[in-house]
């Protein structure tokens, strides 16, 4: 499965309002990419764009050489491309092993119908995604929380959970909108770990973040977007060293910490 994301010319309005103008992005497969930018940069918009959420007015995203642009969200995750969202979207009445299992449903190997009578293929089909979310589970560090619920889940380790949820659909490219959110340093710094952890080059990942630091330790390469519009692109070295980036992001005399 490729984990080549293109996104060409992409620009969204919302009445009027250009949100984001002539964004090209290229993920290749087995990268971390990071997308960062000051409040307002059109960060979010971009992801939406890119995952269906919001139909752009102009451009094409291609997913694996695929062209995707006209495909629903749904219709995308199927062929590869998943996401996380801002706030932690959870089942928190359900375990941690439920959630997984509900990522997991879009490779189901049985039909409702089979579901219900419990035939051997459903049966099979249980079995391999049990062993499956477990196995995520375990890349994740989350076993040993399988059975709790996880709404009595601390904060960092919810989010957690929502990106192991995503890895149990086998993304070829996962989308994540700042998953570190909320966390103090040093749950950040144990999440960029973990994401380092996790990512065994089977998968692409494109990161939403305003951890800077985090960015710059995991990501292979990164765009920066001021106004809806790319103002820099590179490997985290020539972020660091970019006065536009200085400029507009973090401010005339800040340096970028190494």
């Amino acid at each position: 499965m490729s984990g080549s994301l293109q996104a060409c010319g992409l620009t969204t309005r919302f009445a009027g309002v250009v949100a984001l103008h002539d964004v090209d992005i290229q993920v290749h497969p087995g990268e971390i990419v990071g997308l960062i930018g000051p409040n307002g940069a059109g960060k979010t918009t971009c992801f939406n764009s890119l995952t269906g959420f919001v139909t752009p007015n102009e451009g094409t995203v291609v997913l694996g050489g695929e062209d995707v642009t006209d495909l629903p969200p749904a219709e995308r995750a199927r062929r590869g491309m998943v996401r996380t969202f801002q706030q932690v979207v959870l089942f928190k009445h359900l375990s941690v092993r439920e959630n997984l299992l509900l990522g997991r449903h879009i490779h189901y190997g049985a039909n409702g119908l089979q579901g219900v009578l419990r035939t051997g293929r459903a049966r099979a089909a249980e079995r391999v995604a049990e062993e499956h979310v477990e196995a995520v589970a375990a890349r994740c560090g989350l076993t040993p929380l399988l059975d709790a619920p996880a709404g009595d889940l601390p904060y960092g380790t919810q989010r957690m959970v929502e990106v192991a949820r995503a890895l149990s659909a086998e993304p070829s490219v996962l989308l994540l909108d700042e998953p570190a959110a909320g966390m103090d340093p040093t749950e950040s710094d144990y999440f960029g770990d973990l994401l380092l952890q996790i990512h065994d080059g089977h998968h692409s990942v494109v990161l939403i973040e305003h951890d800077v630091p985090m960015v710059l330790r995991v990501c292979d390469r990164i765009y920066v977007l001021q106004f809806g519009q790319l103002i820099a692109q590179g490997s985290p070295d020539e972020i660091r060293a970019n006065a536009a980036v200085r400029e507009a992001y973090f401010g005339s005399a800040v340096e970028v910490a190494s």
